[in-house]
């Protein structure tokens, strides 16, 4: 009995390690007019469950001209939606400003039932965060 237990949890464990791995994984996003602006976007999603995001901006004539701007913390992943937490006492410091608590993702890739030529790439919408210009971004995975 406690080899059938234990086998059901170790499959049980494995499954789960698999499904974020699908997830995990780098995610980036650059937008740009002709060398005037470029803001650039990247997430890396841990295998372990951790994220770290970095936020560049270059804009001629702006006040910083350059900005950068950076988060950490955990995700976790329910069906296609992955939610972003940081703890106060660990995930912020001078660098680390950006709180991502309250924001929430859909990861989008194409349905593996799917069989017509359409291209689907497989991304990270966010819908939710306390963080305005993150609501709506599409994030594409590298």
């Amino acid at each position: 009995m406690k080899l059938i237990i234990t086998t059901l949890l170790l499959i049980f464990n494995l499954t789960l390690f698999a499904q974020s791995n699908q997830f995990s994984g780098d995610y980036t996003r650059s937008l740009s007019d002709e060398g005037k602006h470029i803001i650039e976007y990247k997430l890396t999603l841990n295998q372990d469950g951790t994220f770290v995001f970095h936020s560049y901006t270059k804009i001629q004539g702006g006040i910083p001209p350059e900005v950068n701007k950076y988060a950490k913390g955990k995700w976790t992943a329910k069906d296609n939606l992955i939610t972003f937490s940081s703890n106060k006492k660990e995930d912020f410091d001078e660098k680390y400003t950006l709180d991502f608590n309250k924001s929430i993702a859909r990861f989008v890739t194409k349905n593996p039932r799917d069989k017509s030529d359409k291209i689907v790439k497989t991304r990270l919408t966010f819908l939710e965060s306390g963080i305005s210009w993150l609501q709506r971004l599409d994030i594409f995975k590298i």
